[in-house]
């Protein structure tokens, strides 16, 4: 969660040491152990550390190991042990660091005179091994970027998942970037003029549907999985990672699944922790209590507070069973549990400025006091997400494919174990079909009818609907829902609600069950059984969760809790709301319609996005 930007003039002209320092200042929110600045000619890096493992002790940024290759980064290198091996094979020779003269007496477990490399040397060593193609070797979760002064290069690299936020601009022959979107607007050449399309997306649907764009027409948000190359000669980005095409593991025992995923599970959470002192989401379902019960086991023998869950709950709003079986949970693995109660936050109540419209929604409030409270007990927090998406899937499509292909035995023994676990028949779609044509499905979700005719009309936003909203061919014909979530900026969006640049607090969210290697053998793992209903963790996790979590089926959130709060009319002054000078081009405020009692989610939702976007607009040109 350290902080990163950086400067390069393109033209060759100085950095001024000013603009750069003012812009590393603003960050040190991000990072109070350290905070340093690096200028050479028409390049310049900007630090702040929050050191947040142990080997991050050791760790000093902007940092360079020649003299010739720099780096700023804010990374977390997982599988060190196996990159160290990979690393030393292909530079054939020992990479162990040596050990400076202020690390003496304070370096554990390495000897006296050398040591393991931190991450941040890691990798440079990396991009020593293999230049650019450095990111093809490391996993984990990372933003960096890297000057070469020999090839006078930039190399700027995003992880797999989007993790760890990176934007840049690109103004003249002025190239910023940063991992925090309101540093990068510290630059006297970025302008806060907005991107029409990203405001067109947020009042259409209420999220930015590109993932390479911001709210701001300036600023660009590299993507997940890609690697970023700027020269004099050519600006170029590229992916470096996508999903694989073998979707097919097949073990002779069937308990070398859940053996399987339990090994990958503990290996991730290891990787996550690297500190004695940490703070879990926890809920009643299987992912986050499946990720605490593993830390727990890797913690053990340090002190029972070593841990502690935080819950999120209603107890009137909405039913809300989520406060009992996470203390269930937290009871069974004698961890200590703290409680944050939903139902009394104020709506749309915030203390920092968030970045964009899209981080801003009814109950920010809500997840704000939950990372603060996480914050105080420690730098590390760990997370269930996503499990929902990654280990859930409709077993049709899967049913679908073996027949296609001919596959009836397998196709048999399939359906058979569904019949006879699930207590159903098994379902091929064609019930879907039929309840679709006769109208038994909700229609398609309504247009705004709010938008102004000039916004609507430029943006051409008629057409952007119908491209959000068009039917698309799944995108793999077993398992179409994870491909779509991973395929989807929301999974960055959602690691970004957590990083220091919206929320202001110095905590590192760190989410075991997105690991790269995780992630890897659920896309090969065979929907049935294994993602139906999540047996693959209930089956794994069979000796450390209580049965009746084991045992308790998907439970979504039962209910709108900002549904419960308007029902009544209570609605904070909403309904009042005059719109503020920026945003009055976009929407038309008499056409809102009260939100007061309404009753229907989507329409709720729906229409308080002129409000959200007035509120952030006031906030962010404050």
């Amino acid at each position: 969660m350290s902080g990163i930007v950086g400067i390069v003039n393109l033209d060759g002209s100085p950095i001024d040491r000013e603009v750069l320092g003012r812009m590393t200042d603003f960050m040190s929110f991000r990072g109070p152990d350290a905070q340093e600045i690096w200028i050479e000619g028409n390049v310049g890096f900007g630090h702040t550390m929050l050191r947040t493992t142990f080997e991050a002790e050791t760790e000093k940024q902007p940092l360079t190991l020649d003299g010739k290759v720099w780096l700023t980064a804010d990374a977390r290198i997982d599988g060190r042990t196996e990159l160290t091996a990979e690393l030393e094979g292909k530079l054939r020779r020992k990479i162990m660091m040596p050990l400076r003269s202020d690390e003496q007496g304070s370096f554990n477990g390495q000897g006296a005179e050398s040591r393991i490399p931190n991450d941040a040397e890691l990798i440079l060593l990396a991009y020593e091994a293999w230049g650019e193609d450095c990111v093809k070797h490391l996993i984990g979760d990372f933003a960096f970027a890297i000057w070469d002064s020999r090839e006078r290069r930039l190399l700027c690299a995003r992880d797999h998942f989007g993790v760890k936020p990176f934007y840049y601009a690109h103004i003249g022959s002025t190239f910023i970037f940063s991992n925090t979107l309101n540093c990068v607007r510290q630059h006297p050449k970025v302008s806060s003029e907005l991107n029409e399309v990203a405001v067109g997306d947020y009042l259409l649907c209420g999220n930015n549907c590109e993932p390479t764009t911001t709210i701001f027409a300036d600023i660009v948000r590299l993507p997940g999985a890609h690697s970023l190359n700027v020269s004099t000669a050519a600006r170029s980005a590229r992916c470096y990672w996508s999903l694989p095409a073998d979707f097919h593991l097949s073990y002779k025992d069937s308990k070398d699944y859940p053996e399987q995923f339990r090994a990958l599970l503990s290996r991730s959470v290891r990787d996550r922790l690297r500190t004695n002192h940490v703070a879990a989401e926890i809920s009643g379902g299987l992912d986050s209590t499946a990720v605490v019960a593993t830390a727990k086991q890797l913690l053990t023998g340090y002190p029972s507070d070593s841990i502690t869950t935080f819950c999120l709950s209603y107890e009137h709003l909405i039913p809300d069973q989520e406060r009992y079986y996470a203390s269930l949970a937290a009871q069974t693995l004698e961890v200590p549990i703290q409680h944050i109660i939903g139902d009394h936050f104020p709506l749309f109540e915030i203390d920092v400025s968030k970045p964009e419209p899209f981080n801003l929604y009814p109950f920010s409030a809500i997840s704000t006091e939950l990372i603060r409270r996480m914050s105080l007990h420690g730098r590390v927090a760990l997370t269930g997400w996503d499990g929902d998406a990654l280990i859930s899937e409709a077993p049709r499509h899967y049913f679908r494919f073996l027949l296609k292909r001919g596959q009836l035995s397998r196709l048999a023994w399939t359906m058979s174990w569904y019949a006879r676990t699930q207590g159903k028949l098994p379902p091929m779609g064609m019930r879907t079909s039929v309840l679709r044509l006769r109208g038994k499905y909700p229609p398609r979700q309504p247009y705004p009818v709010w938008l102004d005719p000039a916004f609507e009309a430029r943006a051409a936003l008629r057409k952007r609907w119908e491209q959000i909203h068009a039917a698309t061919t799944p995108a793999h014909p077993t398992r179409p829902t994870l491909f779509s979530v991973l395929s989807s900026p929301n999974l960055a969006r959602l690691f970004e609600s957590y990083d220091a640049g919206l929320t202001g607090l110095c905590l590192e969210a760190r989410h075991p069950m997105t690991d790269f290697r995780v992630v890897e053998f659920l896309l090969r793992l065979p929907p049935v059984p294994w993602c139906v209903n999540k047996y693959i963790v209930r089956t794994a996790m069979s000796n450390a969760l209580p049965m009746e979590i084991l045992r308790r089926p998907k439970t979504p959130l039962a209910g709108d809790p900002v549904i419960g709060v308007v029902a009544n009319g209570t609605t904070m002054g909403i309904d009042r709301f005059e719109s503020h000078t920026e945003v009055n081009r976009y929407f038309r405020r008499t056409a809102v319609p009260p939100v007061a009692g309404e009753k229907e989610t989507y329409q709720l939702w729906m229409n308080l996005r002129p409000f959200s976007l007035n509120l952030w607009s006031q906030s962010a040109n404050n």
